[in-house]
Formats: C-alpha cells, sequence, structure tokens
C-alpha cells in the first residue's frame, strides 16, 4: 500500500512496515546493507500530521514510525524514529493494528495527537502515565466502533 493509504486509514499504534522491494544485499557488503536497512524496516506509527500551507511554504501529510528505543538501565539514550511523507516511493504494510481493549497514552501536540505508550489495559496505562509524566497526557481506549470500522471497510492488517 501506500503511505497515503497509510496515512488515511492506519490507527495510532499500529506496526508498519516499510519496504523498497529490492533484495537484501549480503552482510559483506556493508555500506549496501546499511542503506537498505535504511529502507526497509518495522515500526510503530506514532504520529499523523496533517498538510501545512504557509504563504512561503507548504508540506504535504506525513506519518512518523517509532522503530525503537536504545539505552541501559531503563535509561533511554537514543529514541528512533523515522517520518515519511504521503509522497514517499516506498512501499508500507500494516503488519498489527491495535485490539479492542487496548489503551492509548497520548500526548495532545497541536494539530494531531502523539502516541507515548500503548498499553494493554487501563491499569497498565494508568501505571505507566504514573512512573512518565508527561505535561498534557491523557488515554484513549481502541473501540469496538475503530476496529469494526476496519472490518467493514475491509483494511486488512496485511
Amino acid at each position: 500500500m501506500s503511505a497515503h493509504l497509510v496515512y488515511d486509514t492506519a490507527p495510532l499504534g499500529s506496526v508498519i512496515r516499510y519496504f523498497d522491494s529490492t533484495p537484501k544485499p549480503p552482510s559483506r557488503f556493508s555500506k549496501k546493507l546499511s542503506a537498505w536497512e535504511g529502507r526497509n524496516g518495522t515500526g510503530r506509527l506514532v504520529k499523523k500530521e496533517p498538510p501545512r500551507s504557509r504563504a512561503t511554504f507548504s508540506s504535504p501529510a506525513y506519518f512518523t514510525l517509532h522503530e525503537g528505543d536504545f539505552g541501559e538501565g531503563g535509561t533511554v539514550v537514543v529514541s528512533v524514529r523515522r517520518t515519511y511523507s504521503v509522497e514517499s516511493d516506498l512501499r508500507f504494510q500494516i503488519v498489527e493494528r491495535p485490539s479492542i481493549g487496548m489503551i492509548r497514552v497520548l500526548k495532545d501536540l497541536g494539530d494531531s495527537p502523539e502516541l507515548l505508550h500503548l498499553a494493554r489495559d487501563h491499569e497498565a496505562a494508568e501505571r505507566w502515565l504514573a512512573n512518565n509524566p508527561y505535561s498534557r497526557a491523557y488515554l484513549e481506549e481502541v473501540t469496538a466502533d475503530e476496529v469494526g470500522a476496519d472490518v467493514i471497510e475491509d483494511r486488512s492488517a496485511a
């Protein structure tokens, strides 16, 4: 599917695979492998931004995938995120959608919220938020209506 379809149909918290349809090079070609890995991977959808138009600048809609956190002893040193325009030439696939009853911990940031954490239930979300205080954070449950709309509109995970 295209980046535009991911932006339009994937709910926050979905696991998204991105790829360029080229074969993975052998590990002995480290530079080629590194370039390939930059265009092929997975991440969790954490943000969607609408298109913007200003007097001197305009940008298309885009979305951000969180690929992982790196650190030691419970301290995150680097958080890897990749942002893609809806005009990206890569292909995308929704690998997994959030399940009914899961709770999104969101932060209100202007035009669109950012996913901070996806918890299995309300209690786990409250516990995570107590340990990771954020201003303007709120909880949102993944509802049956949201998941049902995906089924009715034939938005399968694959």
